[in-house]
């Protein structure tokens, strides 16, 4: 299947958008760096395997899969490890914020979801993909999937309150 492509290439070339979905998810960038690094020593250990059963399209969203179930097996056995913050941080009056401080601002919302909405919102809307798709990365059905979203949007909405709005100018 993809007899071509070695997996150090595929490391190489997958690396920078794995860290960056796993980011999201988790909140923390060494946390992120570590999903990644797990990530691809599980994928090593079964690349040969890989060769013969998953077609070169089909190796990135099993990245993803194999990525998103060691955030959520991770986060179960770090329950206790997060520190709850009080509120988001408000923003400064005028114009906004700058868009660095509008993206720690949502960073900081997102932390504060569930493991699995968290996951779902940042597959759905920030990854674009599919109810179909993020449901066969979850393992579970298209409708779980939307329930996911919609109590993942509506803690968002309720956490952003007005301020959401500024996300959508820049």
């Amino acid at each position: 299947m993809h007899e071509a492509l070695d997996f150090d290439e595929f490391a190489s070339t997958r690396a920078r958008r794995l860290f960056q979905v796993a980011y999201l998810m988790c909140g923390d960038f060494h946390q992120a760096q570590d999903l990644v690094q797990v990530t691809f020593a599980k994928l090593f250990a079964v690349w040969g395997r890989l060769g013969r059963t998953v077609p070169d399209a089909g190796l990135d969203a099993y990245a993803r899969k194999v990525l998103l179930r060691t955030y959520l097996s991770q986060r179960r056995l770090r329950r206790s490890g997060e520190v709850p913050t009080g509120a988001v941080p408000e923003l400064p009056d005028g114009d906004g914020g700058s868009a660095s401080e509008l993206r720690l601002t949502l960073l900081a919302a997102l932390r504060q979801l569930p493991p699995r909405n968290r996951a779902a919102v940042v597959l759905r809307y920030l990854e674009d993909h599919s109810l179909e798709s993020v449901a066969e990365i979850l393992g579970c059905s298209v409708g779980a999937v939307k329930g996911l979203n919609t109590r993942g949007l509506a803690k968002l909405r309720e956490l952003l309150g007005e301020d959401r709005e500024l996300l959508f100018r820049h």
